[in-house]
């Protein structure tokens, strides 16, 4: 799934995101979507939990998040790719609010 963020970045004021801010950005994204599956299956029955955040330019940053998940065989009818859609989600909703509160504190 990719997000562009120029629109949202005009929407709160941010003109340009610094390379810190790129990199806290992307480990922002990683944590939300690794405690969101972490929430709803148990660390045991995870078999695998790839998480990739990449993100191209800076003005404007376009990001990309790639969920990746197998569960132990003992967890059936779990709807995985389900799963990996709302990590992600969560992911942007969390980039969406550091460029929120990023544009907060620009404004101070």
């Amino acid at each position: 799934m990719t997000c562009l963020v120029k629109t949202l970045l005009e929407e709160i004021g941010i003109l340009e995101l610094t390379s810190e801010q790129v990199e806290a950005l992307c480990a922002i994204a990683e944590k939300a979507a690794r405690n969101h599956v972490l929430s709803k299956v148990p660390s045991r029955r995870v078999s695998v939990l790839n998480i990739t955040v990449d993100t191209e330019g800076f003005k404007p940053v376009t990001i990309n998040v790639e969920v990746e998940i197998n569960l132990s065989p003992l967890i059936k009818n779990y709807d995985v790719k389900k799963l990996a859609n709302e990590a992600t989600k969560q992911a942007f909703d969390a980039v969406e609010a550091y460029l929120r509160e990023l544009a907060c504190k620009s404004k101070r």
